[in-house]
């Protein structure tokens, strides 16, 4: 397996972010070879035809790939009574992988249709007819040991709170908690009033004391162990996608700087406060970055996964080839991944976007490359041989 070259690897995919990286590193023209189940018609001596599945590994020339993230669990809410502790099973990923037969298989004719479905614990072979830095770099850092940091988040409200998992590449809810809280009726005093007349943060204190209760109560030694790495952060709003505010607050910055998805969630921030105040500094879009790369005015280039994923290929080498030359001119590139909430927000502003070392107007640039073309294209018209009639 060498760069710009034909090559094969072989992995083994462990936990959900080992098969985001695999879903990634997959694309239309590559060939895998994986595990299969498929029915197999034989004929008997006496002319019968029997149907029945069989297990065996088959190479697909891929033509589609669709990756399913982990299923979180059902919503509890009043009415569904409370869960079982323990009853929830452990969510997994699912990678399906369609395409053509591309090697003899018994029992399966050449060019067929066929899917795998990919699994964790069972290997799974790539080959491709050349490998790019962005497939070669997605390789190895999946091959890096304790790579899987993770962090745990519960993001709560009155009556809702959602309880997720951060990994490096990855946020999955793993449990949804949905509650109506009845309004205060005539002559009552109820406990909505009390938490309505406190201050914002009241639900979360008070959610994170009924944590420690219950541990001090039920003898929980690894909840009360890991008391201090417990944060609490405001946030404006109980979802999901409040925990980009969450991870550029400072509180969670100091201890999280060194984590891949929390350096993406402070520098999207200063993307679009620089954007603000010096929109000069500040271009998104592929067409406006690739001026920028051009001129080497990349200080810091934010690009989603998404990108790379293009079904044509000579869209992924245009964004491999912009990643290289800000690398190559000493720029820092940082790859968001879209299943975290500062990757969708990065995808929704074109899924690429630069803060430049120096700024630049983007209608002089668009000029210049106007008056370029428009000179190459009279040098090229007075290089040509004329035709006399």
């Amino acid at each position: 397996m060498s760069l710009d070259g034909w090559g094969h690897v072989t992995l083994r995919p462990e936990d959900d972010e080992d098969m985001w990286h695999i879903y990634n590193l997959i694309q239309e023209g590559d060939e895998v070879y994986a595990p299969a189940i498929r029915r197999v018609q034989t004929i008997s001596a006496t002319g019968s035809t029997e149907s029945h599945r069989k297990k065996m590994m088959l190479t697909l020339e891929v033509t589609r790939i669709v990756f399913s993230p982990a299923t979180s669990a059902p919503s509890t809410s009043s009415a569904a009574g409370p869960s079982t502790p323990g009853a929830t099973p452990e969510a997994t990923a699912a990678l399906h992988v369609s395409g053509r037969v591309s090697a003899e298989a018994r029992d399966v004719k050449m060019g067929s249709f066929h899917t795998l479905d990919l699994e964790a614990n069972r290997n799974v072979r790539l080959m491709k007819a050349e490998w790019d830095s962005i497939s070669l770099e997605r390789v190895e850092e999946a091959c890096v040991e304790g790579r899987g940091a993770e962090v745990g988040a519960i993001v709560c409200g009155e009556g809702t709170a959602a309880v997720c998992l951060l990994s490096e590449h990855m946020t999955t809810v793993r449990q949804r908690i949905d509650i109506p809280v009845p309004r205060k009726r005539m002559g009552s005093a109820t406990l909505h009033e009390k938490v309505r007349t406190t201050c914002p943060g009241f639900t979360r204190d008070s959610l994170y004391d009924f944590i420690f209760a219950e541990a001090t109560r039920t003898g929980n030694k690894a909840l009360l162990t890991a008391r201090p790495k417990f944060v609490r952060v405001h946030v404006s709003s109980p979802h999901v996608h409040s925990l980009v505010e969450v991870l550029k607050s400072p509180e969670i910055a100091t201890q999280l700087k060194e984590t891949k998805f929390a350096r993406e969630g402070i520098m999207l921030d200063k993307f679009f406060k620089m954007l603000g105040t010096d929109e000069l500094r500040a271009w998104y879009g592929p067409e406006h970055v690739e001026l920028a790369a051009d001129r080497g005015a990349i200080g810091t280039l934010l690009i989603s996964d998404e990108l790379f994923r293009a079904n044509d290929p000579k869209q992924r080498k245009r964004f491999v080839a912009m990643v290289e030359a800000v690398r190559d001119k000493g720029g820092e590139v940082l790859i968001f991944s879209s299943m975290h909430e500062s990757g969708e927000q990065l995808n929704q502003l074109t899924g690429i976007a630069a803060l430049l070392t120096f700024p630049l107007d983007i209608e002089v640039v668009e000029e210049e490359e106007r008056l370029a073309k428009e000179e190459a294209a009279a040098a090229a018209l007075a290089g040509a041989p004329s035709i006399d009639a």
